[in-house]
């Protein structure tokens, strides 16, 4: 019997039934592009011949990355987005000022549950906290997609993760998906759909469900999904404009292999340089000197992320040898947290709080010199990722960040 991945597949192309390994043509129903889209879409667009897009209305368009433009190039980038947008009607242009495409497009109400959804990012695997298939794509089928009605997929199988336990006090959702990374390996889930269940799943809020759908990729998935259930509902509520039906995997599936985990002993994890698929529990790494700590991404911008930050900085102040760079990921949660009073708290303790951008995770800001260390909640460590080749970084939650940005050093925040 079928999978939620099989089951979405199946609705959304011409054959009645689809089989893990079959190529099959298959309706996109939103298509999601950012920077890229002044980056290589238009031209690719433009270079294959195509003139019209073909119903703009399933394309929503944002800029995020180089918001706003810090050098000539990003600046050419974004001036090419907005005129292409406006020549093709593009009307779901979502603007540079409500912060990362991961966060604000569902934030929009375009994303829901048994939706197939594509995008030019490879953490496009967000949308699966939602019970939709969704994924990143490259530029030249992007391009191709604006004048078509399908794309081609390869029907992945699907792991099934059963998580369960208590979740343990200062552990999130991206505890949980470091150490499920760094037991599977980087690429021990290459092209699979990976379904997230258990008890430990369904005690997670949506940010926390985001989190680890978000990291997907780093275990190598196509989709990352979690069963949609009354949060799900609840959190789109008022969102999405039109009705959806909930997608769930048949009791008897099909799964290509079904992984059992207990989390009710794990420990806040950190992933240390340079992969995340690197995670060892915090006591291991307790101690390791800290230049910079940041909280955002498309990982963990979110508002639960601040607010855990903010109870643990509460009455604080930051290590004298740590800047603290805090980055909401929308202007939805930077409103949230203003009204609650979280920036100013965050602004007293000695932190730098910035506008909604993908900016430090990429290094655009907030660059590393040699030889310096980050502690950062965002998804990649590799080298180079953040400024300097000679920097290291370090993956973990928001909680373990603040905690860290205190001590001037990876702390604990179990001790915090």
């Amino acid at each position: 019997m079928p999978t939620i991945a099989e089951k979405i597949f199946t609705s959304h192309s011409d054959n009645e039934k689809v089989e893990p390994g079959q190529i099959i043509n298959a309706k996109v129903d939103i298509i999601m592009v950012h920077d890229m889209l002044g980056m290589r879409v238009v031209d690719t667009f433009e270079k294959i011949g195509i003139d019209k897009v073909k119903n703009p209305d399933r394309i929503v368009a944002l800029l995020d990355h180089w918001v706003p433009p810090n050098t000539i190039d990003s600046a050419i980038i974004n001036k090419s987005s907005r005129e292409f947008i406006k020549k093709h009607g593009i009307k779901n242009y979502l603007g540079m000022d409500k912060g990362i495409c991961h966060q604000i497009v569902p934030e929009n109400g375009f994303i829901w549950p048994g939706a197939l959804i594509v995008g030019t990012d490879s953490h496009t695997c967000t949308y699966g906290a939602f019970g939709a298939f969704s994924t990143g794509i490259g530029s030249t089928d992007c391009a191709v997609l604006f004048a078509e009605e399908k794309l081609w997929f390869k029907v992945p199988e699907t792991i099934l993760y059963k998580i369960q336990g208590k979740i343990p006090n200062m552990v999130f959702g991206k505890d949980i998906i470091l150490k499920l990374i760094t037991d599977i390996g980087v690429d021990g889930a290459t092209y699979k759909s990976v379904e997230f269940t258990g008890d430990a799943i369904n005690e997670l809020s949506i940010d926390g469900r985001m989190t680890m759908c978000n990291m997907g990729i780093e275990m190598g998935a196509k989709a990352a999904i979690i069963p949609p259930d009354q949060k799900t509902i609840d959190w789109l509520k008022n969102r999405v404009k039109h009705d959806y039906s909930i997608v769930k995997s048949d009791p008897d599936a099909n799964f290509e292999k079904i992984i059992n985990l207990d989390i009710s002993n794990l420990a806040p994890q950190v992933a240390k340089p340079h992969s995340p698929g690197n995670a060892v529990a915090v006591s291991e790494v307790e101690g390791v000197k800290v230049d910079q700590c940041f909280i955002g991404s498309c990982t963990n911008g979110r508002f639960e992320d601040l607010e855990i930050a903010a109870k643990l900085l509460r009455g604080k102040k930051i290590h004298d040898d740590v800047r603290l760079i805090i980055t909401a990921a929308s202007k939805e949660i930077y409103t949230e947290a203003l009204h609650q009073g979280l920036i100013e708290l965050f602004i007293n303790v000695g932190a730098i709080v910035t506008h909604p951008t993908c900016g430090v995770c990429l290094g655009i800001f907030g660059t590393l010199a040699p030889g310096e260390v980050s502690l950062s909640s965002s998804n990649r460590n590799f080298i180079g990722r953040q400024g300097s080749r000679e920097a290291k970084i370090y993956l973990s939650s928001a909680a373990t960040v603040a905690a860290s940005a205190i001590k001037g050093e990876i702390t604990d925040p179990r001790t915090i």
